[in-house]
């Protein structure tokens, strides 16, 4: 039997890189997914591509992860069509890297509000809609363990996020409801086009950062997905609280 078969999962921000990779694992594994994005000619080719998988078993929303007026749309949506949740994968997030003296204030609200603000009250609007049992997976990121140069708001951001995984994680115990954090190390994903940075710097941040990875490489989107569906399933039934580097070994080595 497929892992998810007959569970409902939302995905936030799987228009391209890990959310659509996931978005994809979870259909062929028998889910039935809700996904979301900003882009309207994002979310028709992302229509495209899933309909390949399953025409019948996946939704798209345009939603922003930073308006929460927009989580509970998101979640009345997915139960009329599905019925109660019992996966979230609060994936949305944006990359900003500058240094600290050339951070504005209205980058780092950008940050704060897409990568904690919006998880935050993205699982609580969820709260209704959760089956007991439920499994809700953070994107935190490497950063949030090491002093990268240029990450200061970002690698906060995240690392609030990983903190609250720790703390939803007992809260919703009651519940049964496990919450735990996936933590990517550098992916190759478009993220990496909207640093805000020039390509130069971007090209040089990246060999910079594929240099201190044991592995040698980037990883991809695919390897995190297959990750993120061990959290999501019955396999990590007795998991929650935990943070999951998926990093090539670039924390622990």
């Amino acid at each position: 039997m497929s892992k998810l078969e007959g569970k409902v999962a939302i995905i936030t921000g799987a228009t391209s890189g890990m959310g659509l990779a996931t978005a994809k694992l979870f259909l062929a594994e028998g889910a039935k997914v809700v996904v979301t994005g900003r882009s309207d000619e994002k979310l028709k080719a992302t229509n495209e591509e899933l309909a390949k998988i399953h025409a019948n078993h996946f939704l798209t929303i345009k939603a922003d992860a930073a308006d929460v007026t927009s989580n509970k749309k998101v979640f009345e949506a997915a139960q009329d069509k599905f019925g109660k949740v019992d996966i979230l994968f609060a994936n949305a997030g944006v990359g900003r890297f500058m240094p600290l003296s050339d951070v504005t204030e209205a980058m780092y609200d950008e940050v704060m509000n897409t990568n904690l603000k919006g998880p935050f009250f993205l699982v609580q609007a969820g709260l209704p809609y959760f089956n007991e049992g439920a499994s809700i997976i953070l994107n935190t990121s490497v950063s949030n363990q090491m002093g990268m140069p240029g990450a200061s708001a970002y690698a906060a951001s995240k690392a609030g996020l990983r903190l609250l995984a720790r703390v939803f994680a007992a809260e919703l115990s009651a519940h049964k409801i496990r919450v735990n954090a996936i933590s990517p190390g550098p992916i190759d994903t478009p993220i990496w086009g909207k640093t805000g940075l020039p390509e130069e710097a971007v090209q040089e941040m990246g060999a910079g950062i594929a240099s201190q990875v044991a592995l040698g490489r980037f990883g991809t989107s695919e390897e995190i997905a297959k990750s993120v569906l061990f959290l999501a399933s019955q396999d990590a039934s007795f998991v929650t609280g935990i943070e999951l580097e998926v990093d090539g070994g670039m924390s622990q080595v």
